[in-house]
């Protein structure tokens, strides 16, 4: 596992927080350790999942992610 912490733009409330986490779970090889309005602190399997896949996956709940 590999840590990996994400800057995340358009979140504004612990809804959209919600959101992230819970789709973040739903991703093969994710396990969250944290997320905040803003960012999300994730450990990641890169066999089974990639940055860019992380990335999308919150793309998908209608925010975007990088690197930070």
């Amino acid at each position: 596992m590999e840590p990996l912490h994400l800057t995340i733009e358009g979140m504004t409330c612990q809804h959209c927080v919600r959101a992230v986490d819970q789709r973040l779970r739903k991703t093969p090889g994710v396990e969250v350790t944290g997320v905040t309005i803003g960012s999300a602190d994730v450990q990641f399997d890169p066999s089974r999942t990639s940055v860019d896949e992380i990335s999308e996956a919150i793309a998908d709940e209608g925010y975007t992610a990088f690197r930070a």
